[in-house]
């Protein structure tokens, strides 16, 4: 008797646990589709224009800014600099492939094929998440600012990665979720990238004035 009352105990603990599970994921989806909803609909043709651009600039940016870290430090003879270009160059490769990556391992449908009445000014070929422009903006910013720690670095860069979020929710090609994963993926393999960098570089230098001291 004892031995039934324990089934039926454990039968109904995971019945509860399935049922806020669900529950959890429909509130989930529901604020999800709901914040799109409201950041979409409320964009105009300039927007779409201003948010369409600033959403595009993650190519040139992901060419620029390794290119011009590693260039300086061509033109400064400086070793750190240029293996800096070498290090962010290699964070936005490793981003880019994790990120193609998780988007067919999630292979989640872009926000306009679920909810056709979503304004969009251009589809896309990938799946929704994690957002590949977010990865890339964040990736970049947090390079920079592992590079150049200072407020004049770090404001600018991760104000425009937040506009490159922003504007791939306003153009309606993807979930916050996606947002908000984008950000995470991009930051951390910017970290990663820098700190294992940081240290086989350091431990490199130092083995080399070892060995000439």
């Amino acid at each position: 008797m004892q031995r039934n009352n324990q089934i039926i105990q454990h039968r109904l603990l995971l019945v509860l646990t399935v049922f806020l599970t669900l529950s959890l994921k429909v509130e989930a989806q529901n604020t999800d589709i709901d914040w799109l909803r409201k950041i979409n609909s409320s964009g105009s043709k300039h927007a779409d224009k201003f948010h369409r651009a600033i959403s595009l600039s993650v190519y040139p940016a992901m060419i620029i800014t390794p290119s011009a870290v590693f260039t300086d430090g061509l033109i400064q003879k400086d070793t750190f600099l240029i293996n800096a270009g070498l290090c962010i160059a290699a964070g936005l490769a490793l981003n880019v492939g994790i990120t193609l990556a998780t988007k067919y391992a999630i292979n989640r449908d872009r926000p306009y094929i679920t909810y056709p009445d979503l304004q969009v000014v251009k589809t896309e070929n990938t799946p929704s998440m994690p957002s590949g422009h977010t990865s890339s903006a964040f990736a970049i910013a947090t390079s920079l600012t592992l590079l150049h720690p200072k407020w004049y670095i770090t404001i600018p860069t991760f104000a425009w990665a937040g506009g490159v979020a922003y504007s791939r929710i306003s153009l309606g090609v993807h979930y916050p979720s996606d947002i908000i994963a984008g950000a995470l993926v991009g930051s951390g393999t910017a970290w990663l990238t820098w700190y294992l960098n940081k240290k086989i570089f350091c431990k490199k230098i130092k083995r080399k004035v070892a060995e000439n001291e």
